[in-house]
Protein backbone atom coordinates (compact mmCIF):
# COMPACT_ATOMS: atom_id res chain seq x y z
CA UNK A 1 0.00 0.00 0.00
CA UNK A 2 2.96 2.48 0.99
CA UNK A 3 4.11 1.87 -2.95
CA UNK A 4 0.41 3.20 -4.30
CA UNK A 5 0.61 6.41 -1.82
CA UNK A 6 3.68 7.10 -3.05
CA UNK A 7 3.08 6.66 -6.54
CA UNK A 8 0.31 9.47 -5.59
CA UNK A 9 2.77 11.92 -4.41
CA UNK A 10 4.87 11.32 -7.39
CA UNK A 11 2.28 12.40 -9.59
CA UNK A 12 0.95 14.89 -7.34
CA UNK A 13 4.06 16.72 -7.69
CA UNK A 14 4.22 16.04 -11.43
CA UNK A 15 0.77 17.27 -12.18
CA UNK A 16 1.14 20.54 -9.86
CA UNK A 17 4.99 21.64 -11.98
CA UNK A 18 2.44 21.32 -14.79
CA UNK A 19 -0.25 22.83 -13.66
CA UNK A 20 1.82 25.81 -11.90
CA UNK A 21 3.83 26.48 -14.90
CA UNK A 22 0.89 26.76 -17.14
CA UNK A 23 -0.72 29.16 -14.48
CA UNK A 24 3.38 31.20 -14.40
CA UNK A 25 2.02 31.95 -18.27
CA UNK A 26 -0.90 34.08 -17.17
CA UNK A 27 -0.63 37.36 -16.43
CA UNK A 28 -1.30 37.98 -12.75
CA UNK A 29 -5.13 39.71 -13.15
CA UNK A 30 -6.41 36.72 -15.42
CA UNK A 31 -4.73 34.47 -12.04
CA UNK A 32 -6.47 36.58 -9.78
CA UNK A 33 -9.68 37.36 -11.51
CA UNK A 34 -12.92 35.39 -9.94
CA UNK A 35 -13.28 32.10 -12.83
CA UNK A 36 -16.47 31.02 -10.91
CA UNK A 37 -14.63 27.63 -9.48
CA UNK A 38 -15.00 26.96 -5.52
CA UNK A 39 -12.55 28.92 -4.36
CA UNK A 40 -13.12 32.05 -7.22
CA UNK A 41 -9.62 32.42 -8.87
CA UNK A 42 -7.15 30.26 -9.65
CA UNK A 43 -4.59 31.90 -7.78
CA UNK A 44 -6.99 31.61 -4.44
CA UNK A 45 -7.76 27.52 -5.97
CA UNK A 46 -3.83 26.95 -5.96
CA UNK A 47 -3.38 28.62 -2.18
CA UNK A 48 -6.24 26.75 -1.08
CA UNK A 49 -4.38 23.15 -2.50
CA UNK A 50 -1.43 24.47 -0.08
CA UNK A 51 -3.03 25.41 2.90
CA UNK A 52 -5.18 22.27 2.99
CA UNK A 53 -1.86 20.07 2.40
CA UNK A 54 0.07 21.67 5.41
CA UNK A 55 -2.62 21.30 7.32
CA UNK A 56 -3.05 16.97 6.29
CA UNK A 57 0.50 17.24 6.86
CA UNK A 58 1.04 18.34 10.01
CA UNK A 59 -2.07 15.94 11.05
CA UNK A 60 -0.08 13.30 9.46
CA UNK A 61 2.85 13.98 12.09
CA UNK A 62 1.10 14.45 15.21
CA UNK A 63 1.65 18.29 14.94
CA UNK A 64 -0.40 20.98 15.50
CA UNK A 65 -0.72 22.87 11.85
CA UNK A 66 -1.14 26.38 11.43
CA UNK A 67 -4.93 27.84 12.45
CA UNK A 68 -5.72 28.60 8.70
CA UNK A 69 -9.13 28.82 7.30
CA UNK A 70 -9.55 26.64 3.88
CA UNK A 71 -9.90 30.18 2.40
CA UNK A 72 -6.75 30.88 3.57
CA UNK A 73 -3.83 32.72 0.57
CA UNK A 74 -0.74 31.53 2.60
CA UNK A 75 0.78 33.40 -0.72
CA UNK A 76 -0.04 36.59 -2.31
CA UNK A 77 2.91 36.38 -4.52
CA UNK A 78 3.17 33.83 -7.61
CA UNK A 79 6.64 33.55 -6.97
CA UNK A 80 6.46 32.24 -3.70
CA UNK A 81 3.25 30.51 -3.38
CA UNK A 82 5.23 27.94 -6.83
CA UNK A 83 8.07 27.82 -4.19
CA UNK A 84 6.21 26.66 -1.18
CA UNK A 85 4.33 24.23 -3.66
CA UNK A 86 7.46 22.49 -5.12
CA UNK A 87 9.12 22.32 -1.73
CA UNK A 88 5.65 20.99 0.06
CA UNK A 89 5.74 18.43 -2.50
CA UNK A 90 8.83 17.77 -1.75
CA UNK A 91 7.86 17.20 1.59
CA UNK A 92 5.08 15.14 0.82
CA UNK A 93 6.99 12.56 -1.27
CA UNK A 94 9.54 12.15 1.86
CA UNK A 95 6.31 11.89 4.10
CA UNK A 96 4.98 9.10 2.23
CA UNK A 97 8.41 7.23 1.43
CA UNK A 98 10.39 7.44 4.84
CA UNK A 99 7.65 8.48 7.64
CA UNK A 100 3.89 7.06 6.48
CA UNK A 101 2.55 4.08 7.91
CA UNK A 102 -0.87 3.67 5.76
CA UNK A 103 -1.58 1.13 8.50
CA UNK A 104 -1.42 3.27 11.28
CA UNK A 105 -4.14 5.65 12.76
CA UNK A 106 -3.81 9.89 13.33
CA UNK A 107 -5.52 11.63 15.52
CA UNK A 108 -6.28 15.46 15.31
CA UNK A 109 -8.72 18.40 16.49
CA UNK A 110 -10.10 20.59 13.17
CA UNK A 111 -9.94 24.35 13.05
CA UNK A 112 -13.36 24.32 12.97
CA UNK A 113 -14.61 21.50 15.10
CA UNK A 114 -13.39 20.66 18.59
CA UNK A 115 -14.43 17.09 18.60
CA UNK A 116 -11.49 15.18 18.07
CA UNK A 117 -11.01 12.80 14.85
CA UNK A 118 -9.07 9.63 14.77
CA UNK A 119 -8.72 8.85 11.21
CA UNK A 120 -6.78 5.93 9.14
CA UNK A 121 -3.54 7.04 7.97
CA UNK A 122 -4.14 5.31 4.19
CA UNK A 123 -7.74 7.49 4.65
CA UNK A 124 -6.10 10.45 5.06
CA UNK A 125 -3.83 9.75 2.35
CA UNK A 126 -6.22 9.03 0.01
CA UNK A 127 -8.18 12.20 0.94
CA UNK A 128 -5.22 14.39 0.36
CA UNK A 129 -4.37 12.97 -3.03
CA UNK A 130 -8.16 13.19 -4.08
CA UNK A 131 -8.85 16.45 -3.11
CA UNK A 132 -5.41 17.81 -5.27
CA UNK A 133 -7.15 16.25 -8.06
CA UNK A 134 -10.31 17.20 -7.76
CA UNK A 135 -8.79 21.17 -7.54
CA UNK A 136 -6.53 20.42 -9.84
CA UNK A 137 -9.46 20.26 -12.39
CA UNK A 138 -11.12 23.07 -11.14
CA UNK A 139 -7.63 24.73 -12.07
CA UNK A 140 -7.60 22.95 -15.31
CA UNK A 141 -11.00 24.24 -16.39
CA UNK A 142 -9.85 27.72 -15.49
CA UNK A 143 -6.70 27.71 -17.70
CA UNK A 144 -8.88 26.34 -20.34
CA UNK A 145 -11.23 29.18 -20.20
CA UNK A 146 -8.33 31.94 -19.79
CA UNK A 147 -5.52 30.38 -22.13
CA UNK A 148 -7.61 28.55 -24.56
CA UNK A 149 -5.35 25.14 -23.47
CA UNK A 150 -4.32 23.77 -20.40
CA UNK A 151 -1.76 20.81 -19.64
CA UNK A 152 -2.30 17.09 -19.48
CA UNK A 153 -2.43 16.01 -16.05
CA UNK A 154 -4.12 12.47 -16.32
CA UNK A 155 -2.25 10.12 -14.26
CA UNK A 156 -1.44 7.55 -16.97
CA UNK A 157 0.24 10.63 -18.86
CA UNK A 158 2.44 10.17 -15.45
CA UNK A 159 2.70 6.57 -15.79
CA UNK A 160 3.62 6.70 -19.23
CA UNK A 161 6.61 9.00 -18.45
CA UNK A 162 7.95 7.81 -14.99
CA UNK A 163 7.70 4.18 -16.84
CA UNK A 164 10.01 5.71 -19.61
Amino acid sequence: MKAHFLMFAHYNAWANRRLYAAAGALADADRRRDAGAFFGSLHATLNHLLVTDVIWLARLRSIQGPPWGLDHIAHDDFADLTAAREALDDDLIAHVRDEADPAGTIAYRRVSAPDPVVQPVAEALAHLFNHQTHHRGQCHAILTRIAGEAPELDLLFHQREAAS
